[in-house]
């Protein structure tokens, strides 16, 4: 039986972040005794929907080998996009939400067709997009939040089905199409070739171009689905959506198991990455420690990930 356990965690590339997972859980319901309450295992799904959906899509181009740093301010821009639809010019807030998610997409196209033609490292240009993107934020709103969302959207922010919050399970679902595209899919295999060995897939016939340009389009949808989701949570468009949606989502990809150099990895690993983060960002509140090392925690988790990702491809390669 240990034998098979064994066999098993070594041969499942999630059984060790999955590991490291029920280790943390355990820990933090030993250190607060709130921590498996209901309503703060709520508040736990409910933040990891939002930074979900950004790491499902972050996650996606890294498997390309690829970044894009502009999510966070797509999410943002697109939330105050829709508020100004919705409130100033009186648009039905359903078509308000979907159009928004169009821009969104749009806005990955901008970037990956950015990244295709003009050879352009995606890192350098989505920094130099996410000013562009968060710098029209400002100029739009003056820095001022959008009230008066109308209450017609408020269920998909702060509803609830089967005691979970109603974010979270669009999360899941985008997270099963993520897996189904990834993994099951032609184009998926085509992700993987893309991220292992771009010019290999180049000789093969493989459109690597349309396929980039594809994720970032995605990724692009599911960040403008984030910000429209947090509007509809806060009942306002706030021009800061987004700004903590930069490196949470890189480092919990790299937990996860997918390397910022691409070919390997999965959003599902990448989920209990951002799971791993979130809980222990909560016991960070649960037991007293001001919020404000939220930040540091969150800069050190990116660096130890990335270190353990650099030590550990240089181990396995050198054997």
């Amino acid at each position: 039986m240990l034998r098979k356990l064994m066999g098993f965690m070594v041969s499942n590339p999630l059984s060790g972040v999955i590991s490291v997972l029920v280790i943390i859980l355990v820990s933090a319901s030993i250190l607060s005794e709130n921590f498996l309450n209901s309503y703060n295992l709520v508040i736990v799904s409910r933040t990891l929907a939002f930074i979900g959906l950004i790491t499902i899509g972050q996650s996606m181009l890294m498997i390309l080998g690829e970044l894009d740093l502009s999510l966070g301010a797509i999410g943002g821009f697109c939330g105050v996009i829709g508020g100004i639809m919705m409130v100033n010019m009186g648009i039905n807030p359903w078509l308000s939400f979907g159009l928004c998610l169009v821009i969104g997409t749009l806005f990955g196209v901008i970037n990956g067709l950015l990244v295709t033609l003009l050879r352009l490292p995606s890192l350098v240009l989505t920094i130099g997009m996410a000013g562009v993107y968060g710098g029209l934020n400002l100029v739009i709103t003056k820095g001022v939040a959008i009230t008066g969302i109308p209450a017609d959207i408020g269920f998909m922010g702060s509803g609830t089905w089967l005691g979970m919050p109603v974010p979270f399970w669009v999360m899941l679902v985008f997270l099963a199409l993520a897996c189904f595209l990834t993994l099951k899919t032609p184009f998926g295999r085509y992700m993987y070739a893309v991220g292992s060995n771009l010019p290999a897939a180049q000789m093969l016939g493989i459109r690597t171009d349309r396929v980039r340009v594809g994720v970032f389009a995605f990724a692009g949808f599911l960040a403008a689905l984030a910000g429209m989701l947090m509007v509809a949570r806060l009942g306002s468009a706030q021009p800061s959506i987004g700004d903590s949606w930069v490196l949470g989502p890189i480092a919990a990809a790299v937990i996860g198991g997918v390397p910022t150099t691409g070919g390997i990895g999965t959003p599902l690993g990448a989920i209990f990455g951002a799971a791993i983060i979130g809980v222990i960002k909560n016991i960070i509140v649960l037991i007293g420690v001001s919020p404000y090392w939220q930040a540091m925690v969150t800069g050190a988790i990116v660096v130890v990930a990335i270190a353990l990702d650099s030590i550990s491809r240089r181990y396995f390669k050198r054997d």
